[in-house]
């Protein structure tokens, strides 16, 4: 490398001269050293022609049925009526005392088409077509092309938005040779391993890109409401939403939905929705059905280091029960709060991402085992799933939240009233409200706020001010006091050092 600088240096600092097509260089320079390059022998050309060979049999095996999506949705806007008079309506008013002429002109109305492009994969021999939801949201109408360039017309089957899946399927008579894919185990994936992606980026029909897979489990990445996203560098860009991730099986692995960058084009971190999640919901969705999702009827929190500890856990996985719905499945089968969910259905529960993709992929009624820890100590316990109600949120509830703090510590107390309750959206009627909280105080670093209502303290009701501060004062030697408070209707572990 340093030869190559120096090299590069002098070959800038050389006069030039440049004329009749001929290069000169002045000066006196000695001859280069001619350096031959190593031949390549069998050992090196054959693994090399191997890998080749197998992206070009992967790529011939899948491209014949990933399709091009394009949609088509029509705008309608109006131009409003307009009287012909220049100065206006109010003229004829305001000089002649009496109403303009009615020569109103009726409004017009257009239609501009907005049109989208997208990829998708050919299921079944039956016509259905797996894409996203985005890529058909909202459209008055939708054409696929295959690989071959024949184009139908498709409908929409069923969608699922909560994970951004769609299933189309070609209208009409469905052509007997369908080619289709094959769906994989995503689960086997391993981080290292070579996929590719196909669609039509840009427009680009039938584009191939390689890459590995750079990362699992992915849950936050903001595009949809349960993600467990497989991310790779396999270049993806606008027009590859729907097209497959594929393995070097020639497996379907995932399904090419979002990417990261602020350029709106790929910048190496592109994410796909995991075939397995996928296949739980194809049996609905190709029918035409809607997904009903499970429900344990908790709130639940992420884990820190500092929580981990005051439940005698070793590790920070698990899901941190705060709240139990009343007369939900979580009451029925004991789940109480305070509880860490370690396993569902014997899967890890790495966080309350992870706990809510299992429930919410898990069908209302399925009976499932939980493993939690309470105080220290491993139980396991049997649930039978509820479900969603339309008015509900999208799965457990997750409290989203930081510590809190205790009197000398920057807090104010107020009696709860049905009154307050109702200011702050509370359904409790115990507990002690956190009627002020002081800038820069602990309190508010740990984000404690107006309108909190601490209804336990270290796993102790509290009903009272008083409650609370013995609650401290009995804390200090330990230099932190553990509370959970309610926020609303979602409620939260706050761990406040008192030092």
């Amino acid at each position: 490398m340093k030869r190559f600088v120096v090299y590069v240096a002098s070959a800038l600092a050389v006069p030039l001269l440049v004329g009749g097509g001929v290069l000169a260089i002045t000066g006196h320079c000695s001859s280069p050293k001619v350096v031959e390059a190593p031949p390549l022998t069998a050992a090196v050309i054959a693994p090399a022609q191997a890998l080749s060979d197998a992206y070009a049999a992967v790529a011939a095996h899948v491209r014949p049925a990933v399709v091009s999506v394009y949609s088509e949705k029509i705008i309608k806007y109006q131009q409003g009526p307009e009287s012909g008079f220049p100065f206006g309506d109010d003229f004829f008013q305001q000089f002649f005392g009496q109403q303009a002429p009615q020569r109103r002109q009726p409004p017009k109305e257009y239609k501009v088409p907005q049109r989208g492009m997208g990829s998708g994969m050919i299921l079944d021999k039956n016509g259905h077509i797996l894409t996203n939801y985005h890529v058909v949201k909202d459209v008055d109408e939708i054409k696929v092309r295959l690989s071959d360039k024949r184009e139908f017309k498709a409908v929409v089957v069923s969608v699922d938005p909560k994970t951004d899946v769609a299933v189309i399927r070609i209208k009409d008579k469905v052509p007997a040779d369908l080619p289709t894919v094959q769906l994989g185990d995503s689960d086997a994936l391993r981080v290292g391993d070579l996929v590719m992606a196909v669609g039509a980026p840009f427009g680009l029909t039938q584009t191939v890109t390689t890459g590995i897979i750079s990362a699992i489990g992915r849950s936050d990445v903001g595009v949809a409401d349960y993600e467990d996203f497989l991310q790779t560098d396999a270049p993806i860009n606008p027009g590859n939403s729907g097209g497959p991730l594929v393995n070097m099986k020639g497996e379907v692995i995932g399904m090419n939905s979002a990417i990261a960058t602020n350029s709106g084009q790929s910048a190496g971190i592109g994410f796909a929705i995991p075939s397995n999640m996928i296949q739980t919901m194809l049996p609905t969705l190709t029918k035409g059905g809607r997904i009903a999702r499970g429900l344990l009827g908790v709130g639940i929190q992420d884990l820190n280091d500092d929580l981990a500890k005051q439940f005698a856990l070793t590790g920070t996985s698990g899901a941190l029960v705060t709240s139990v719905s009343p007369d939900s499945a979580a009451e029925k089968a004991g789940i109480k709060v305070g509880d860490v969910i370690i396993r569902f259905n014997g899967k890890e529960i790495q966080n309350i991402r992870d706990l809510r993709n299992r429930v919410g992929g898990t069908a209302p009624g399925t009976k499932a085992k939980l493993d939690v820890m309470r105080g220290g100590k491993e139980l396991a316990l049997a649930i039978t799933v509820g479900a969603v109600s339309a008015d509900a949120a999208n799965s457990e509830e997750a409290s989203e939240g930081t510590p809190e703090q205790a009197t000398k510590l920057g807090l104010s107390f107020q009696t709860l009233t049905p009154e307050l309750a109702q200011r702050f959206g509370l359904s409790d009627k115990a507990g002690v409200l956190i009627s002020a909280v002081d800038p820069g105080s602990p309190a508010a670093q740990v984000g404690l706020q107006e309108g909190d209502l601490v209804v336990e303290v270290n796993h102790k009701p509290v009903t009272k001010a008083g409650d609370f501060q013995s609650a401290v004062a009995a804390s200090r030697k330990d230099g932190k006091v553990l509370m959970l408070v309610k926020r609303k209707n979602a409620s939260l572990f706050v761990l406040l050092p008192l030092n």
